[in-house]
Parts: C-alpha cells; structure tokens; sequence
C-alpha cells in the first residue's frame, strides 16, 4: 500500500534518513518539514495520508498540538516519533501512537503499515512491539 507521508522532524539527518527509508518502502513523502507552522501549510496544499511528527521542533515542543491539530481537524493519520516517549505517555486525541527513537528501518515499517492499515479500515491482529499505541 502506498501512501503520501509527511516528516515533521528537525533533525535534518533523521528526517532524510527516514525519507531514504519509505520512500525505499515505495511511499512518497510529500514533505520534511522542521516547525509546525511549516507542517500545517504543507498539509493544506497537499494530500497526506500519514504525518511521523516529532516533538520537539525548530520551534519548541509544538509536536504534541500539532499531532492532535492533524489528526483531529485534518485527517491526517499521526504517528509521533520522539526520544521523549513519556511526554504522551497519555496519549493524544486523533493520534495513533508513539515510536521511540532512535529506531530502526524494520520497526519503521512496520510502525508504518500498522498505521495506513488502521486508516484504511483493513484488520489488524496486533500493533508492532515498537509502537506504544495510545487508547
């Protein structure tokens, strides 16, 4: 399944890292963008299905509210990726879940089409271990 992703992530290595990595997986990444305000323009001029946010940005700990302004007013499918877990260990209204960095191609992709199968309403038999979903 392919799908049109979004990189919020600041760190301009991670972020083209994790581009090499789905488009490798045959995705399209539509944007990698460092600051949320960046991250809401390139969402409203483009369609995507999935957004890996961050939280913490260029322009401080936007990720959080972005992810939720995303999911919840966008539809945009959100998957956090931080090395800050527990700053949504409670979870996220309109979000999935949580991948810990730093991770690995494998959990990635796995992470991925959990997620694109969970917006397009195919079953799901478990989470990958990876991802601490949210309620």
């Amino acid at each position: 399944m392919t799908a049109r992703i979004l990189i919020v992530e600041d760190e301009a290595l991670v972020a083209m890292e994790l581009q090499f990595v789905l488009e490798d997986l045959g995705h399209e990444v539509v944007g990698t963008v460092a600051d949320a305000r960046t991250a809401r323009n390139l969402v409203r001029e483009n369609d995507v299905d999935l957004a890996l946010v961050d939280i913490h940005l260029s322009d401080g700990p936007t990720g959080v509210e972005l992810g939720r302004e995303l999911g919840q007013e966008m539809g945009v499918t959100v998957l956090f990726m931080t090395a800050n877990p527990g700053m949504v260990r409670q979870g996220v209204a309109g979000t999935i879940g949580v991948l810990s960095k730093p991770t690995d191609e494998r959990a990635v992709q796995t992470a991925v089409d959990y997620a694109l199968r969970r917006r397009t309403g195919e079953p799901v038999q478990y989470a990958p271990p990876q991802l601490q979903l949210f309620g």
